[in-house]
């Protein structure tokens, strides 16, 4: 379920051009490997904590923290014990 303030998120994303926007959760411990993506994005992270790793420097990044990505580059994904919950907009 989301938060109220996805709204706001959502809305603020669309004026700014992105054109998806939706709310991602991952599982405890999960880790995703080196991958890219075909699109940019841009994201709030607002439950549990993730480490995301571009172009060898590594964020841990916890409810509050932003993370932009743009389209194409390599990066992998490591989630917390109690998982994580990120708001993302994508164009």
């Amino acid at each position: 379920m989301t938060d109220p303030c996805f709204d706001a998120f959502r809305t603020q994303a669309l004026a700014a051009g992105f054109t998806e926007v939706l709310e991602r959760a991952w599982a405890p411990d999960t880790v995703v490997g080196p991958h890219t993506h075909p699109f940019e994005a841009s994201a709030l992270l607002v439950a549990g904590d993730m480490w995301l790793t571009v172009e060898g420097s590594t964020r841990h990044l916890l409810p509050g923290d932003r993370f932009e990505l743009v389209a194409g580059v390599l990066h992998a994904e490591r989630y917390g014990p109690q998982g994580a919950t990120y708001w993302v907009a994508r164009r």
